[in-house]
């Protein structure tokens, strides 16, 4: 058989994709990067009517054939970029309130378990609550590395892969850098703050997923 991890990925991809369907969201299926930014653009956004539109921190989206540049750049939207490195901090902030009321928000998820469940960890806080509530419309772009076995798997991935990798990344002075593990730290810096988890899509369809058939992101 001609790639076979693909293969496998594939048959686990759409397994989920039915768990996540049967927890009321609506799933996409992507082989790669370029097909998840193509299925976004071509065949998710043109249905949502969508005018203004902001995204949450996720290398995930950053990474998918383009994506960002292509949206930021957009005439179609009024956009609020919450990824220029340029914005002073108490306007990013400001654009980080303002986005929870957009009409469509784009961002990742931290960990996604075999039944269906986003799990997320933050520390403001602006990703899980637009996920949560207030935009009208949700993409989560997801890596088929992002997969779990359950809920117990998703916060240990979380605390002890994908935070301490994240403050690394952000260059935070936790000690996690230095150990590669959570320590339950009480650092100004501590990226570790809120838990969410996400059962079922309320509406019906508003959180769309698009999983990805490639290791994307932490």
């Amino acid at each position: 058989m001609d790639r076979p991890t693909n293969h496998y990925w594939k048959l686990r991809l759409g397994d989920l994709k039915t768990a996540l369907e049967s927890n009321n969201f609506e799933v996409f299926l992507a082989e790669d990067r370029r097909a998840a930014g193509r299925i976004v653009m071509e065949d998710i956004i043109p249905g949502l009517d969508a005018k203004t539109i902001s995204w949450g921190g996720s290398m995930t989206f950053q990474a998918a054939d383009g994506l960002y540049e292509r949206l930021k750049g957009s005439p179609d939207f009024e956009v609020l970029d919450t990824f220029n490195k340029k914005i002073p901090g108490p306007e990013m902030l400001e654009r980080r309130r303002k986005a929870l009321l957009v009409d469509l928000f784009i961002t990742g998820t931290n960990a996604i378990t075999e039944s269906g469940q986003l799990v997320n960890l933050d520390m403001i806080g602006n990703r899980i609550g637009a996920l949560t509530f207030g935009p009208k419309w949700v993409i989560i772009l997801v890596g088929r590395n992002k997969l779990v076995a359950n809920l117990d798997e998703a916060m240990y991935r979380i605390k002890n892969y994908v935070a301490p990798a994240n403050s690394m990344r952000l260059d935070k002075k936790t000690p996690c850098v230095k150990t590669s593990f959570c320590e339950e730290c009480k650092s100004p810096d501590r990226i570790c703050n809120t838990w969410t988890i996400t059962e079922k899509s309320f509406p019906k369809g508003r959180v769309k997923i698009v999983l990805i058939n490639e290791d994307l992101g932490l």
